[in-house]
């Protein structure tokens, strides 16, 4: 199973367009030791002419046309993605899909939930239709393992099998009340567990904090990459003077009483990399006391590009 970053960053990436907090500054001015990242994108092959992708970014036209193992491999149009698993109906996990609307049949799983959120409400999504045949969504049950590819052409099947994981967490804000209401909350955001040739790899980019059922899962995995959001639970507020919590936007922050480097100490054997770190976080300075102290826990730092292999 090899797998590639090819975004690592939280919701408007780093530097952020809009952002004049001192990383954002230090960046630019080309003062701070750290490096860009576009909005949080992983894919994963598990054979050598099929990727996956997990959630579709609003950076993924981009981080597509970066590598060239991802290009056409043949006449008039094709692409070696051959299915994108999306774990929530943020903005920033779905977005990507319309820019991967260009006639291309796509095999999409989700959980129902996820799904009736992005396509009941969003007639914008309707584009993803006009292909021939039109995408195909498929639905992820909680907690159960199913096999990825079982209705793809013989020469995409693989061993690889999938379980999702609940983290709890909330539906986005653009879903409606009365949607909401008829929607499973366990459903509205999940890890991914994915198993190949005793091989484990777990990815849950958003950690909410409300559920602990990731944390076996994570701490038995060969590898876990996860919710590098924020540093602090006020984090936000301190570096913006405004805004929400970690925990009130859903991702459990890296230090403190109960955060997840401590809820992950114990996962010795574990390769642990943090993903989808916000603009803001501290740990984007490689010469910060936050950098030093996640190295020194045993964790990793995603980049863009960054490449992994089980």
């Amino acid at each position: 199973m090899r797998i590639k970053v090819l975004g690592s960053g939280a919701g408007g990436g780093f530097p952020q367009w809009n952002c004049g907090c001192p990383n954002c500054r230090g960046l630019r001015d080309r003062v701070l030791k750290g490096t860009s990242r576009t909005q949080a994108q992983v894919a994963i092959s598990p054979t050598k002419a099929n990727w996956i992708l997990l959630n579709a970014s609003p950076d993924v036209r981009q981080q597509i046309l970066s590598d060239p193992e991802f290009a056409p491999t043949q006449s008039p149009r094709s692409t070696p993605i051959a299915a994108i698993i999306l774990t929530s109906a943020d903005v920033d996990s779905v977005m990507g899909l319309l820019h991967l609307r260009e006639f291309q049949p796509l095999h999409i799983y989700a959980t129902t939930s996820v799904r009736r959120a992005v396509t009941e409400e969003n007639s914008l999504f309707r584009t993803l239709e006009r292909s021939r045949p039109p995408v195909h969504w498929e639905d992820l049950p909680i907690d159960r393992v199913i096999p990825i590819f079982q209705q793809m052409p013989s020469d995409a099947k693989t061993t690889l099998s999938c379980r999702t994981i609940s983290v709890s967490g909330n539906f986005p804000d653009y879903v409606s009340a009365s949607l909401r209401a008829s929607l499973l909350k366990e459903e509205a955001v999940i890890g991914l567990e994915f198993v190949q040739n005793d091989k484990r790899f777990v990815y849950a980019p958003a950690l909410p904090g409300q559920s602990s059922n990731w944390k076996a899962r994570a701490s038995q995995s060969d590898l876990a990459m996860l919710d590098g959001t924020f540093w602090t639970d006020d984090e936000l507020v301190r570096v913006l003077g405004s805004g929400k919590n970690g925990r009130q936007m859903g991702h459990l922050p890296l230090s403190g009483p109960d955060g997840l480097l401590e809820q992950m100490q114990d996962a010795k054997t574990t390769r642990r990399v943090l993903i989808h770190l916000n603009n803001t976080n501290p740990v984007l300075d490689e010469e910060s006391a936050a950098h030093r102290a996640v190295r020194a826990a045993g964790w990793e730092v995603s980049y863009d590009g960054m490449e992994l292999e089980l």
